[in-house]
């Protein structure tokens, strides 16, 4: 049989069902673990759901211990074209280990699909119930409601620019993203350029930068400032069937 292919089409040479995973990717892991939890045997520091997660650690999402990867022996490593580096993802690979790499999703259909073929087709597990019922409960999107400006990183301001998951995950909630057309996906406003822009919220995730009640809601004075776990926000494993629920209650509370 052909080996299947990842998403960015590149072919991954299976002997078998996996047995001994490593997950480069945060949303992912938490994904294989509720799916597939007896496969992983590593993963990454931010690796951090479900919390009683026990398997060896291999770094950070961007810079993975390559030998320690390696040195877990697995037939599989998950990671992902946006989230981890191209020479990692080579040199595993020409150490003879099979790598699947998730493109980074634009929409929440997209994340779903995607995560449903590594889950099938690469994991070869039945789809879990967990993401069908993402799939129905994100189907719908709400009417727009309000504008919001989404930084991401504060030293120096990121913020969500146009297709990303984030992005999409608002637009279903009724939440436009100031920066949805803006030419790139992670823009780098100037403060003063983002206390400008035309908003009604500013969506402080506390992740990848903890946003907190004392560092982020003083930057935007003339705008109501909404907390939100940003594991809600940007993950495409489990967490999405929560995760509708919860952003809506604190975008209108």
């Amino acid at each position: 049989m052909p080996h299947p292919l990842d998403d960015l089409g590149a072919p991954v040479p299976l002997t078998g069902q996996p047995t001994r995973v490593v997950s480069l990717v945060p949303s992912l892991t938490e994904a294989v673990a509720a799916s597939a939890p007896d496969v992983l045997v590593g993963a990454t520091d931010y690796c951090t759901h479900p919390a009683d997660l026990d398997v060896a650690r291999v770094g950070g999402s961007k810079y993975p211990t390559v030998d320690a990867v390696t040195a877990l022996g697995p037939d599989l490593v998950i990671a992902n074209s946006e989230e981890n580096r191209p020479e990692d993802v080579a040199a595993l690979r020409a150490a003879g280990v099979p790598v699947w790499v998730t493109e980074a999703p634009g929409t929440v259909p997209a994340g779903i699909a995607s995560t449903r073929r590594l889950l099938v087709s690469g994991l070869g597990v039945p789809e879990p119930d967990w993401l069908a019922e993402a799939d129905a409960l994100w189907a719908e999107s709400s009417p727009v409601w309000a504008t919001a400006v989404v930084p991401v990183w504060r030293k120096p301001w990121v913020v969500l620019g146009r297709d990303t998951f984030a992005g999409d995950v608002l637009l279903r909630l009724g939440v436009a993203n100031a920066y949805a057309e803006h030419e790139e996906r992670y823009p780098r406003p100037s403060l003063e350029e983002l206390r400008g822009v035309s908003a009604d919220i500013v969506v402080l995730p506390d992740e990848p930068y903890v946003f907190t009640a004392d560092d982020g809601p003083q930057f935007f004075p003339g705008l109501r400032a909404v907390l939100v776990v940003g594991r809600y926000l940007t993950w495409y494993g489990p967490s999405l069937v929560d995760a509708r629920r919860e952003l809506d209650a604190a975008l209108r509370a």
